[in-house]
């Protein structure tokens, strides 16, 4: 083997690794050759850190959390499926984030977006127990591939099958509690004009009036039907979150403000003010899945530096 085949070896070998954290649970560390990394549990096949080449946290996780099974972790991107919130028979938010996911050695080859090419990428693989089968009764596989890029860009590519003999149907969000300074120096774009479920409301439909979305109070919204392109501005810490998506139409935008914080037992009391979760997700019409059939949805997290 020639030099530059050992260094890429070399390489390889270090920018995927797995690990153990503090209970146990296994995690795929990777890293990029600039520096920036993610980590991600195989509990809930959830990513819970994303750090720039700076080594800078760009995801939020809350101070009481204990990552403890089988608590859902408070933090990070935790994977929503098969049903978002209560809209269903589930638990809150379905159970793909209780579960222990396996590395997926042999996944079936991507056929797009070259998601392989100059980037480490760890793929993990869900499928149902018989306890699932018993209060959701569908069998799926449930394959995703968590990509880091040179540039430090994160991306989560989802694939969905139904190995089942009848169809179903089913919700999913990625609820990304990005890392910001403070919530009142925060604004969103790429929703202007949109209609929305407020689930303050009994989930009643609004529409969008503003130019950008600020936030002065607890916010709990479905937008509906959005871009495929959204922008989390941070002017104090002087960054820009971009959040690309594919076969994701909708987007959730959730803050539990103060009231709501000291509510939660995982969560800190002031600690609303250094999150906000924006999701790629398919709520309001649930994807559909005949025998045999196959979904594909796309989120690519990217951070811009402007100071």
């Amino acid at each position: 083997m020639n030099r530059s085949g050992i260094a890429s070896d070399l390489r390889a070998a270090t920018a995927v690794e797995v690990t153990k954290d503090r209970n146990g649970v296994d995690q795929v560390v990777l890293r990029s050759q600039r520096g920036a990394s993610a980590r991600v549990s195989l509990y809930g096949g959830q990513v819970l850190s994303w750090r720039t080449d700076q080594d800078e946290e760009l995801l939020f996780t809350s101070s009481k959390e204990t990552f403890k099974p089988p608590n859902p972790v408070r933090g990070g991107i935790p994977i929503c499926f098969p049903q978002f919130g209560n809209r269903g028979s589930l638990e809150q938010h379905g159970f793909a984030r209780k579960k222990i996911w396996v590395i997926d050695q042999n996944p079936p080859p991507f056929l797009q977006h070259n998601d392989s090419n100059d980037k480490v990428y760890t793929d993990l693989l869900l499928k149902p127990t018989e306890e699932d089968l018993k209060i959701w009764p569908h069998s799926f596989e449930f394959r995703l591939r968590v990509c880091l890029t040179v540039e430090g860009n994160l991306t989560m590519i989802s694939r969905i099958r139904n190995i089942n003999c009848k169809p179903f149907s089913f919700s999913i969000a990625f609820h990304t509690y990005f890392s910001i300074s403070d919530i009142s120096e925060v604004r969103v774009e790429g929703l202007e004009t949109l209609d929305y479920l407020d689930n303050l409301c009994q989930r009643e439909r609004f529409t969008e009036q503003g130019d950008a979305l600020t936030f002065e109070s607890e916010v709990d919204r479905v937008y509906l039907s959005s871009s495929d392109v959204i922008a989390v501005f941070d002017h104090e810490q002087k960054r820009t979150f971009a959040i690309r998506k594919e076969g994701l139409p909708d987007v959730v935008v959730w803050n539990p403000w103060e009231k709501k914080s000291k509510s939660m037992v995982d969560f800190g009391d002031e600690e609303y003010k250094q999150m906000l979760c924006v999701d790629g997700a398919a709520i309001e019409k649930q994807i559909s899945l005949k025998p045999g059939e196959e979904w594909t949805g796309r989120l690519e997290l990217s951070v811009v530096h402007s100071g």
